[in-house]
């Protein structure tokens, strides 16, 4: 007899059925076997005294702070410990309670029950000639070839824009963006390029986003969070699929002194907000993805906070994207010019993954492709 710990099991239910486990039983032990943490803000002190007793009784657990049994404040921080069968036992036990934890109920339910999509890795042409990374720059045949390079490495997704988002860039007008995409949108559409990738359009101006949209787009991937209703519109009209990215500030001031009281709630609210506003006006949730903006007006921790905690945002039961490739969150840990951050982008990227991200955004389409097919394997 010998006995070994075991690393993470991504997928518990094959495990337990390679181990020749009856099929009624694998359900049961499979939510036994992944650990959950939900940390909860502003919890009412009845509700936490409430909800750490119900938690022991199964075998979970709340970590409150000191003084929460004698209510010495209102609201509490806590966190919630426990199986996911502990958060299946509670969604239901707490649907019973008063002060607020209906609602924890309820989330809790949803947590449980989050849709997981397959992993995509979009490749980054960038149109110009001011983007952060220079080697993300083509312009017309230089971009249709690496286009077709990228096809070739295993790129699901191709996403093309014309005017550099980096801090402090200088806007553009409409028009000299359409000048510099329609010779790539036109090549596309004359090649048909689009029957063999899904392309997407990195713009929030409707004048481009439409002629790309024509030309067999179907992705618009919008940094200003779907704040123009006539964007939404596009997306209803040609059955696409909206990128709504978080961004405090324009990319002119993004990063001057960024700040948040709770970025995850923040960054969340504005999804929820956002959300509602797009299906009001007739965009189905299936065609909603949601990028957290990483750099665009955050700081290196607020970016640590939102890649470690991704898995939440799998609440809205939409795609996930994550973008990180090369920033310069990189070169703040560990110092790097761009030219040298592709070992960090796929560290950050494959931790983003591990936590919910289904689209990968990057410059470096083999290298990714490849990092994110041995990550499953070992998974």
């Amino acid at each position: 007899m010998y006995i070994y710990k075991l690393g993470t099991i991504a997928d518990k239910k094959i495990a337990l059925k390679a181990l020749g486990v009856e099929s009624g039983g694998v359900g049961i032990m499979a939510q036994k076997m992944e650990l959950m943490y939900f940390f909860i803000k502003d919890l009412k002190c009845p509700a936490a005294n409430i909800l750490k007793q119900d938690a022991l009784s199964i075998g979970a657990d709340l970590a409150v702070p000191g003084g929460v049994i004698l209510c010495e404040k209102e609201v509490y921080d806590c966190i919630l410990i426990g199986t996911r069968k502990h958060m299946d036992i509670l969604s239901k036990k707490e649907l019973a309670q008063p002060f607020g934890l209906k609602e924890v109920a309820k989330a809790l339910k949803i947590f449980i029950n989050i849709k997981i999509f397959p992993t995509r890795v979009m490749g980054i042409i960038n149109a110009n000639d001011d983007s952060f990374f220079e080697g993300s720059r083509f312009q017309k045949e230089d971009a249709i070839a690496q286009i077709k390079q990228m096809i070739a490495n295993g790129a699901d997704i191709i996403d093309i824009g014309a005017v550099s988002s980096r801090p402090n860039a200088d806007t553009v007008s409409e028009l000299v963006e359409l000048e510099r995409i329609k010779p790539i949108c036109d090549a596309i559409a004359s090649e048909k390029l689009y029957d063999n990738a899904i392309f997407s359009i990195d713009s929030y101006t409707p004048l481009v986003v439409e002629y790309a949209l024509k030309s067999g787009f179907s992705i618009i991937n919008d940094i200003t969070g779907a704040s123009n209703e006539a964007i939404i519109k596009l997306a209803v009209k040609y059955d696409a699929k909206l990128c709504i990215m978080h961004m405090q500030g324009t990319p002119k001031t993004m990063q001057n002194n960024p700040s948040y009281k709770d970025v995850m709630v923040e960054v969340s609210q504005f999804f929820e907000e956002r959300i509602a506003k797009c299906e009001a006006l007739g965009l189905e949730r299936k065609n909603i993805i949601l990028d957290v903006g990483i750099g665009f007006g955050k700081t290196l921790e607020h970016n640590i906070t939102l890649i470690k905690n991704m898995a939440h945002f799998g609440l809205f039961g939409c795609e996930v994207l994550v973008g990180a490739s090369r920033k310069s969150m990189i070169d703040k840990i560990i110092s790097t010019p761009t030219e040298e951050r592709l070992a960090g982008t796929l560290a950050i990227h494959l931790k983003a993954v591990e936590n919910g991200a289904s689209i990968v955004r990057c410059h470096d389409v083999m290298e990714h492709v490849q990092a994110l097919a041995v990550a499953k394997v070992l998974t």
